[in-house]
């Protein structure tokens, strides 16, 4: 098309150069050159190093440094760091830190990786921008205002309320579902401010853009000849070992010269104009690159300076100027213009759709293994910083070197940082891809096992050879049991042993209530039941000896021996009457009534309510297409079942194993009537706890683990939950553990079922008016209510098709594992359950680490920690406990290390004096991070504001110094953070109740509001 023909729509647009200024363009365009690169997707993080990584970043500094108007924003900060540290030379380092200084390299997000918003825990998600941000200002006194989560598979509430606690002006997303974007660019939408905490005051607020239809791919307009993946790209293709045939990697495009500038240039313009008319500003942010781009930057900016050029020499045809910029030169345009913005409130952008029959539902369950494996990591990591934390800051530990134990922790933040990757906790990466998270994770909780057996050691006088008053017995164990949560647990932990007669005592050789029954997985060994109250940050210890004949007596009580009572097979119920023949099985709180003619579950019988409501659970399988050009197909990504799901079982064997602490339910469900071994199982247990306040929490849930697998190819398989629970198909689902989402059901054209499923990462529920079942979740999985009264999550997915790009790419799901998913169940009303799901919740993803040595000295359970001798249990594990209002959670308690100065401006003067200094990690800085539960008006009494004394409750680590509030990353000193205000149309609109920011620190106290996650720097004094 030619210059003349967009007349009509500039003069719609009222883009043409203002009155009274004909040589001002009013359209700029904002060229961001950018590379997306995937930490993890096709390739492993090694060879994307070798392959493209190290190119970008050593041209872009060349291509930065030869010329000023060049711009370039860097995202990733696990390959900027190993680039960093593995490859860059002195010279680049002193070329990085003036173009990072002048504003010309502007680093975006800097989080290690552009992590997943849909299943990853926002734990998680703080540390893997914790890390990243705290790279960035020890090395350059930077400290990112920009997000760029671009290509993550649906857009989350949570995310945007912990970006503007960390610091940022302005966030950016792009895939959100189809049909709204189409109507927010109609309606020039894509713009608006984000409150997206109910409960918050405006004061987390967050501006936002939704990139259009293009992505974050530079492109020409549709149906050109420059299609998505491959416009104005000059460099060519990153070079794989192995490199299978691949059209997503983008070729080389054709030279700028003087017969291809017109085409390139038409391009561009149908572009920007396109764009232009989708925005209320005239500021075309225009994202210039794609996957694995800018490995050569020379070629890259040296055609686009030709047409760049000729546009801004031209502006009298093209009617708008073209200039490199940063996101942040972007987003202070699109400030200044002061327009009174759309306000959205908490609702987030879940689930996503590409196109009507692609709904992006497939990955909330994909590779189960790996996401239960994250946040095991995760839950591992939580318990080593603060057993870390107290053992520093309380000499002496004669035995065990800080900076060692630093290193370990520092090895699995990294670990579980990079598994956040968009393509990595969701299962959508290529098989050995996958090999690398599970490696990188597993060493990393070794070494993190490892100082914890290590401080264990170093606090015990075990090196003194003394014996406790029972001896040494082989084959017999000692336990150390540690709570890593900041509140007083009652609980029941689970050891295997190998013999059913045994003898166990506490630290003070008193016996212990325990119960014995066969174990569930292992016929020949044992499982021992312990119940135990222990404080917060502290630790139990434990002596299991065992009972080598019935003659031994040694006084002391033997655990109860379990008694188990087998009911036979029976085959699936067609339309036949149940109910007629119950069995309870009775707690304090619960009785859970089982159907003999089914040997399924029948119902649950709730004490406070009184309530009586219908439960009955069963496994169910989806089956799926595997021809890619017959039908629409599921895969890594996608959930396209042909129809509803079906029951995959036909019989059932039950069995009930009762004893004083737990009985236990086993339900073994078999695909055929005459098959040897269940393809599924659920094992239901209700604990007998005391009735104390401690003891609440235990005995208001159903705890279940099932067995899922291995499953047939392309089925998909779920825990369907149905009762009489009038719902009316309203679904709460959680956003990252953080908030929870109202899901009303759906009617689609096409794909309803599909669309209808949600991320559930920790906890969902639904309801009526007299009672809720709440599920919590030990790791992420697809969610559903596809019924009334009905709950469904997929636990399992196994699928396979004949999509070439997928096959030769490896990138399939035919996962034949066995898993091993964990639910707990709540029901009562909603007084009760809205108080005890967070603390539930916790209570599940932070269960006691129980740490084992064999007595004989042998290596046992699942790690090493030594001897512990009872004298020595008395005296030196006196520790005080750490203990919060039950309405705040110690959301984290760890030594950093970071090598900076708290002061700002101190820190720049010494990196200004000397950029390549070595200095040393500060091990008396802890890093304190506390969470409010609840949201405003959730609880009578829990969601109330709670002062909190942080000098009593640290003195069990010492003596605190100073306290620091900082910003959500720690690299603001929340004092000096001044986030940018916008204007809006309606600003009162979703403001919190409690609608005012947090005084400054005058003391030791500080007051949480509801939600509110508060960020301490602590410094101990010196001991």
């Amino acid at each position: 098309m030619e210059p003349q023909g967009w007349l009509p729509l500039l003069l719609q647009l009222g883009l043409m150069w203002p009155l009274g200024a004909p040589s001002e363009p009013r359209l700029r365009v904002f060229v961001v050159p950018h590379s997306h690169m995937d930490v993890g997707w096709l390739h492993t993080v090694q060879e994307s190093m070798q392959a493209y990584v190290t190119n970008v970043y050593n041209s872009v500094v060349e291509e930065l440094t030869l010329e000023k108007k060049r711009r370039f924003i860097a995202v990733e900060q696990e390959y900027f760091w190993l680039w960093w540290d593995g490859v860059a030379s002195d010279g680049q380092k002193g070329q990085v830190h003036q173009l990072v200084a002048e504003g010309r390299l502007e680093f975006v997000l800097g989080g290690q990786v552009m992590h997943d918003e849909a299943v990853t825990h926002f734990d998680d998600q703080i540390l893997q921008l914790t890390e990243g941000h705290g790279f960035l200002y020890e090395t350059f006194g930077f400290r990112p205002q920009f997000s760029w989560q671009v290509d993550p598979f649906g857009a989350s509430a949570t995310t945007p309320t912990l970006f503007a606690l960390a610091g940022f002006n302005a966030h950016v997303i792009s895939r959100i579902d189809y049909d709204l974007k189409e109507a927010m660019q109609y309606n020039q939408e894509l713009q608006f401010v984000w409150r997206g905490s109910r409960s918050l005051s405006a004061q987390q607020e967050i501006f936002t853009h939704v990139l259009d239809q293009f992505g974050y791919c530079s492109a020409g307009p549709p149906n050109s000849r420059l299609s998505l993946s491959e416009g104005f790209n000059w460099d060519g293709k990153p070079v794989f070992p192995s490199q299978p045939w691949d059209y997503l990697y983008p070729s080389m495009d054709m030279p700028v010269t003087e017969d291809t500038i017109p085409v390139y240039s038409s391009s561009i313009a149908m572009n920007v104009l396109a764009r232009a008319s989708w925005f209320q500003t005239p500021h075309v942010l225009w994202p210039w690159g794609c996957d694995r781009e800018f490995l050569n930057a020379s070629l890259q900016f040296a055609n686009m300076d030709i047409i760049m050029e000729h546009v801004n020499n031209n502006t009298s045809e093209f009617s708008f100027s073209m200039e490199y910029a940063t996101l942040g030169d972007y987003f202070r345009a699109v400030h200044s213009d002061q327009v009174a913005w759309q306000v959205r409130g908490h609702h987030d952008f879940l689930p996503y759709s590409s196109d009507m029959y692609h709904a992006w539902t497939g990955f909330y369950a994909s590779r189960s293994g790996l996401k239960a494996l994250a946040r095991r990591a995760s839950t591992l990591l939580y318990a080593g910083e603060s057993m870390f934390t107290r053992h520093v800051l309380l000499p002496p530990h004669p035995h065990l070197d800080p900076a060692w134990g630093l290193q370990q922790l520092q090895q699995l933040r990294w670990a579980v940082s990079e598994v956040q990757h968009h393509d990595a906790i969701t299962g959508t990466h290529a098989l050995k891809v996958g090999d690398m998270f599970v490696e990188h994770l597993s060493t990393g909780m070794q070494g993190v096992q490892t100082l914890m057996a290590s401080i264990i050691q170093d606090r015990s006088p075990a090196h003194s050879g003394r014996r406790g008053p029972w001896g040494h017995k082989p084959g017999g164990r000692f336990a150390v049991v540690y709570n890593p949560l900041a509140w007083t647990i009652t609980t029941i932990i689970t050891l295997t042993v190998d013999f059913p007669s045994v003898s166990i005592t506490d630290e003070s050789g008193h016996p212990v209530p325990a119960q014995v029954q066969r174990s569930k997985e292992m016929p020949s060994a044992y499982d021992l039941h312990v119940l135990t109250t222990i404080p917060g940050l502290s630790y139990r210890h434990y002596s299991i000896r065992p009972r080598r004949s019935s003659q031994e007596d040694t006084g002391e009580p033997e655990p109860f021996v379990a008694s188990t009572q087998q009911f036979g097979v029976r085959p699936r119920r067609r339309g036949r009457r149940v109910g007629g023949n119950l069995v309870p099985v009775v707690n304090d709180c619960y009785i859970i009534f089982l159907d003999l003619d089914t040997n399924l579950m029948h119902s649950v019988w709730e004490r406070q309510s009184n309530q009586n409501v219908q439960v009955t659970q069963q496994f169910m399988e989806y089956h799926v297409n595997s021809h890619f050009n017959q039908d629409q197909i599921s895969d890594n990504y996608v959930f396209t079942p042909n129809g509803r799901a079906e029951p995959a079982w036909e019989a059932v064997r039950m069995e009930i194993v009762a004893g004083p602490l737990v009985t236990e339910i086993r339900q073994y469900f078999y695909r055929e009537v005459n098959d040897r071994k269940p393809t599924f199982a659920i094992y239901s247990r209700l604990a007998h706890g005391p009735q104390s306040s401690d003891g609440e929490l235990l005995c208001h849930r159903i705890e279940q683990e099932y067995r899922v697998g291995p499953l047939e190819l392309n089925h998909e398989a779920i825990l369907r939950t149905s009762t009489d629970l009038n719902t009316g198909r309203v679904l709460y689902s959680d956003n990252n553990g953080y908030q929870m989402q109202r899901r009303p059901y759906r009617k689609y054209k096409n794909n309803t079922n599909a669309r209808n499923y949600y991320p559930m990462v920790q906890s969902a529920f639904i309801q009526d008016r007299r009672s809720r079942l709440v599920l919590l979740s030990e790791q992420a999985h697809g969610i559903s209510s596809q019924g009334n009264g009905q709950v469904e999550v997929m636990l399992h997915r196994r699928l396979w098709n004949d999509d070439k790009w997928a096959l030769d790419n490896d990138l399939t799901l035919n996962d034949s594992s066995v898993v091993h998913p964990v639910l707990w169940l709540l029901l009562g009303p909603w007084t009760l359950t809205s108080g005890l799901r967070q603390r539930s919740g916790l209570a599940l993803q932070h269960r006691p680490v129980v740490m084992l040595r064999e007595m004989n000295g042998e290596v046992g359970g699942p790690f090493s920690v030594p001897v512990i001798t009872a004298p020595g249990w008395n005296c030196s594990w006196k520790q005080k406990a750490v203990t919060l209002p039950s309405s705040i959670h110690l959301q984290i308690l760890s030594i950093p290390g970071w090598k900076y100065s708290s002061n700002h401006t101190e820190h720049l003067q010494t990196l200004r004096k000397d950029q390549n200094r070595e200095a040393k990690a500060d091990l008396r800085r802890v890093l304190l991070r506390l969470q409010h539960l609840y949201e405003v008006d959730q609880d009578p009494v829990l969601s109330q504001p709670v002062t909190v004394n942080l000098q009593s409750v640290l003195q069990g680590l010492g003596s605190v110094v100073s306290v620091e509030e900082r910003s959500l990353t720690g690299t603001w000193n929340v004092s000096e953070m001044h986030r940018w205000t916008w204007s809006m149309r309606d600003p009162h609109r979703h403001r919190g109740k409690f609608n005012r920011p947090s005084p400054p620190l005058g003391g030791p106290n500080i007051t949480i509001y509801p939600k509110e996650i508060r960020t301490f720097f602590i410094h101990f004094q010196e001991q």
